[in-house]
């Protein structure tokens, strides 16, 4: 059995079978989906194991994901007659698994597959529609994950790994030897994606709001607002990419000629998850896991203790974020995104550990967090300070850093296009705060 999840408490609804650690979530794919990962070695003998209640607590885990694009990653390794469950019982699953769960499972990636599996595709081919078939993709290597996700937030058990390594020596005398890693290039000047904020601010005649976030957030204020299911949809790898390089060669961008609002919103959580540290610090990951253990009304005045200890400059680029994340939480009658909504998407964009993947158990207090600070924005980071908080100097209270009012950046020799949008109403209102 897999060693237990230490952050997991036994007062989780489905503790019996968490317990094991079949199930973890371990961050995004490259399109910028969710990924779960089933593991099957990890699965006790079925005379330990209620199969009934490994479905209800895959289906309560998936119910935090299927209204967004997600992924599996399903490693067969480990199944066997002694924890294999009955095909009646992987039939009745698969017709629980309703369209709400299939509309938007995007890859299904099964690693290490057997002649099991092709017996069980056959069995099941009158079942499944030809569409779903099509997301099915069998990978014979963990090396072949390298090009669908990151490969090292995924939590691979042990077991998994040492059958790879047999699996590899057995066939090296038929695979062609690895390539050559080059060794790492220093940045481009105009470097956007996957550099440090002091590193854009040093590129940016000392801009502290990033660029790509600044001219993201710009244009979804102006026209995505109303957008229903902002930030809940993916875009194609080949354009999230392209729209990279543009961005890291200082070249503009215009979001008009890609016709799909969720691009920008894509690219936008595509920066915050490729920067080296989270926004919110490796440091603080351990205060943020413990905000569930704080009584209710005491939670807000801990978020602003735990930012205290932030940089200055993760500081305000966190409250413009977060400033432009309640202006979405405000619309959510035309965007479904609330602020618990928002903190699903956000939540693992702005904060993961050092090393490895967030756990499953600590996705609850990751996303408390951010819906915390995304809902009682104002009181978080626009009430008077105390002191030994962060305070602004004068220049850094105006256009610069303001989360809630947008001014047009000056043009810098980058050449990117930086919209211009009027205030809206609601934005006017807020100067006053």
């Amino acid at each position: 059995m897999a060693d237990q999840d230490p952050a997991l408490s036994t007062s989780h609804p489905f503790y019996d079978v968490a317990r094991h650690g079949i199930l973890q979530v371990a961050g995004d794919d490259r399109f910028g989906r969710r990924v779960v990962t089933f593991s099957c070695c990890r699965m006790p003998p079925s005379h330990e194991l209620d199969h009934q209640r490994l479905l209800e607590y895959l289906k309560y885990t998936l119910d935090q994901y299927v209204e967004n694009d997600y992924t599996i990653i399903y490693f067969h390794y480990g199944l066997n007659s002694r924890n294999k469950p009955s095909l009646g019982w992987l039939q009745s699953a698969y017709k629980e698994f309703d369209r709400k769960y299939k509309k938007n499972l995007k890859a299904l990636y099964v690693v290490h597959p057997t002649s099991f599996i092709k017996v069980l595709w056959n069995i099941f081919k009158p079942l499944i529609s030809h569409k779903f078939g099509k997301k099915v993709t069998y990978f014979n290597y963990l090396s072949e994950l390298h090009e669908h996700l990151k490969y090292d937030q995924l939590i691979i058990p042990p077991e998994v790994l040492r059958y790879d390594e047999k699996l590899q020596s057995l066939h090296e005398g038929r695979t062609p030897p690895p390539t050559k890693t080059p060794p790492p290039r220093p940045p481009l000047p105009t470097q956007q994606f996957g550099v440090s904020l002091q590193y854009l601010k040093d590129k940016n005649q000392g801009e502290l709001i990033p660029p790509v976030l600044r001219f993201t957030v710009t244009y979804l204020r102006e026209k995505g607002l109303h957008t229903e299911g902002l930030f809940r949809r993916s875009a194609s790898v080949q354009t999230v990419r392209e729209i990279q390089r543009l961005y890291n060669q200082g070249k503009p961008v215009n979001f008009d000629n890609y016709g799909d609002i969720h691009i920008p919103a894509v690219i936008l959580k595509t920066f915050l998850r490729e920067l080296p540290q989270p926004l919110l610090t490796f440091q603080a990951y351990e205060q943020i896991l413990g905000i569930t253990c704080v009584e209710s009304s005491l939670r807000v005045t801990r978020c602003r203790q735990i930012l205290r200890s932030l940089p200055e400059h993760n500081y305000i680029v966190l409250r413009y974020l977060m400033g432009f994340l309640h202006a979405v939480s405000q619309e959510s009658i035309f965007n479904k995104m609330n602020s618990s909504n928002l903190a699903c998407v956000f939540g693992l964009n702005l904060i993961w550990p050092s090393q490895g993947a967030s756990s499953l158990s600590a996705l609850v207090p990751l996303n408390l967090f951010t819906e915390l600070l995304i809902e009682y924005y104002e009181k978080i980071f626009s009430a008077p300070e105390a002191p030994g908080e962060h305070s602004l100097a004068p220049q850094q209270q105006g256009s610069r850093a303001a989360p809630l009012q947008e001014a047009v950046p000056r043009t810098r020799a980058t050449g990117l296009t930086k919209p211009t949008i009027p205030l809206s109403p609601l934005m006017a209102a807020r100067r006053r705060l």
